[in-house]
């Protein structure tokens, strides 16, 4: 906490916790002690609880917004610098889950991955197969995702057997598509990326995709308006 950086002898009393539902007006933490360092942490303790308190509130919404599918809401590594384990935490809170933190954690291959495999001449679909065969020798066993932006990709992801095929700002329709395409026996998991809001969210969800990923759920959440009073 913000304010035991500034002067470790401040006393601070949480009075809600983590991820609990707060009303305007209610009483979050109380910090007692010298009034010169508690007025210097005050505003970054206050931006950090403000954007945190904000992600979790979003993502909050969003799960709301699914409620009754079989989606679930996942976050991106569209985080601030130094933040991301923060940000994903709040997340969490929110009701939403986590995607890779790191690059290591798994393998994701993009569009712009196979772009490069396709200046050595090979088609879409064969440089899709490449890549996941590529991917498999260099970390076998690590989960493995491959980004879709098109029907034709899902068909020729579908047929090497991924972990999961991200649909990469496909619409409605083509998600539904890609859902008969995979079958009701398949395992791998089909998730939905890119202009994904409040106002969308719940057709996608409704399609019965697996997964949605929201990169607004931590570079476009409204910071919650948090303040300090001081009683005397």
């Amino acid at each position: 906490m913000t304010f035991l950086v500034v002067d470790r002898s401040l006393r601070l009393t949480l009075k809600r916790r983590e991820g609990a539902r707060l009303l305007r007006g209610r009483t979050i933490l109380t910090v007692e002690g010298r009034a010169r360092s508690i007025l210097a942490a005050e505003r970054t303790a206050l931006n950090f609880l403000g954007h945190l308190s904000g992600i979790a509130t979003h993502t909050r919404t969003y799960v709301r917004r699914i409620r009754g599918t079989r989606a679930k809401i996942f976050d991106t590594r569209k985080t601030l610098p130094g933040l991301r384990r923060l940000e994903k935490f709040a997340v969490y809170l929110g009701g939403g889950h986590n995607h890779r933190g790191t690059l290591a954690e798994a393998v994701l291959i993009k569009t712009t991955h196979l772009r490069t495999l396709r200046r050595t001449g090979l088609s879409r679909a064969a440089a899709i197969h490449e890549a996941i065969r590529r991917a498999r020798r260099h970390a076998p066993g690590r989960w493995l995702e491959v980004e879709a932006a098109s029907l034709a990709d899902v068909r020729a992801a579908l047929a090497v057997r991924p972990d999961a095929i991200l649909l990469d700002n496909l619409t409605v329709r083509a998600v539904r598509e890609a859902i008969r395409l995979r079958g009701r026996r398949s395992r791998i998991l089909l998730e939905v990326s890119g202009g994904i809001t409040l106002t969308n969210v719940r057709a996608y969800a409704k399609t019965g995709v697996d997964r949605i990923s929201v990169g607004r759920l931590t570079h476009s959440a409204p910071a919650l308006d948090i303040s300090l009073e001081s009683v005397v």
